[in-house]
């Protein structure tokens, strides 16, 4: 069973920047996915950016240019710098860890940009 922890979020002014991590513990294999999606109420879920650990990035399009997504394999750990937020970024942020026999969402953690 594979545990997640996350940490960052908060609150942030348009153009502000913030953090997102997330570690993750308990993992079986050594290929993984992990990444962030994030959800407004009444909204589906939907992919922000993810990272394998071979290295390959997926960046949701919106954020391309503004979100960096890294990773440290010996920690299982990955980061998400997020930079020019904007309001349309509020949402709650969930971390995601895909590994070939499951999937797992962390608790997530709100992520608020005023104007």
């Amino acid at each position: 069973q594979v545990q997640l922890v996350e940490s960052g979020g908060g609150l942030v002014h348009t153009g502000g920047s913030l953090r997102l991590s997330c570690a993750a513990s308990g993992r079986t294999y050594s290929y993984y996915t992990m990444g962030w999606y994030r959800q407004v109420p009444g909204n589906q879920r939907e992919l922000v950016a993810t990272i394998s650990s071979f290295g390959r990035v997926t960046l949701e399009d919106s954020v391309k240019g503004r979100f960096t997504i890294s990773r440290d394999n010996l920690k299982t750990t990955v980061h998400l710098q997020m930079n020019d937020l904007k309001p349309e970024d509020t949402a709650i942020y969930y971390c995601y860890f895909n590994e070939p026999d499951n999937s797992y969402w962390g608790q997530g953690t709100q992520v608020t940009v005023s104007s």
